[in-house]
């Protein structure tokens, strides 16, 4: 099993953390790409320790990383891909809950395309927490076998509908196969957009990942 690591911010408050947001970033990138997410974040998470792990393995010829190779680009690859990639991935969230002394229903994922695959996979799989999840640009691996999930995260979908990689189709199937499964799932399609985030896509994060950690309202 690959040990990851990669950048990281302490809450912008100097407090000690309330909440812990991890970046899973896309193929051929690494924790850098994602991470100025955080700094733009913080200013309404103050509170909050986020991190971006670099993926566990390069691409051959390039610096860029994958959590997984992607050689046939099919749907068999994918399960069969974050598979593999999920015990690494399941030790740094465990060992970054520790470091920071976030509780687990604290923890958000937030993916990018094959990091969108690895925060769905990992993120219906933790047997406590995350309290959400927020995919931008990818889709769900596996939805044949989502009956054996336990997890149930907030889940928030984003796809550009211009998007050239991974076409917004994949999102619609993924909200459908969470559907059928009864796994509650928000999308949200950006006009114009392609495979990228752009300003309104972080600003329906950044409001799904508030909800998620707001304080259960007293009746």
């Amino acid at each position: 099993m690959a040990v990851i690591d990669g950048p990281r911010l302490p809450p912008a408050s100097r407090r000690p953390a309330d909440a812990l947001i991890v970046f899973l970033h896309g193929y051929g990138a690494d924790g850098n790409d994602l991470i100025a997410i955080g700094r733009e974040w913080s200013r309404a998470l103050p509170n909050a320790a986020f991190a971006a792990p670099h993926a566990p393995s390069l691409l051959p010829g390039s610096p860029g990383r994958q959590w997984f190779p992607l050689t046939m680009r099919d749907p068999t690859e994918y399960w069969r891909g974050v598979n593999a990639a999920q015990p690494g991935l399941d030790a740094f969230l465990d060992a970054e809950l520790a470091r920071t002394n976030v509780s687990p229903e604290r923890l958000v994922l937030v993916g990018f395309s094959q990091g969108t695959m690895m925060a769905l996979h990992v993120g219906l799989r933790r047997k406590a927490g995350p309290a959400a999840v927020i995919g931008y640009s990818g889709l769900l691996p596996g939805p044949e076998h989502l009956r054996a999930t336990t997890g149930r995260p907030e889940l928030t979908l984003l796809h550009g509908d211009h998007d050239e990689v991974i076409p917004v189709d994949y999102m619609m199937m993924s909200a459908s196969a969470l559907g059928i499964a009864e796994i509650p799932v928000i999308w949200h399609i950006c006009p114009g957009l392609g495979h990228g985030i752009d300003a309104r896509g972080l600003a329906i994060g950044l409001d799904a990942v508030t909800r998620a950690l707001a304080p259960p309202r007293r009746r």
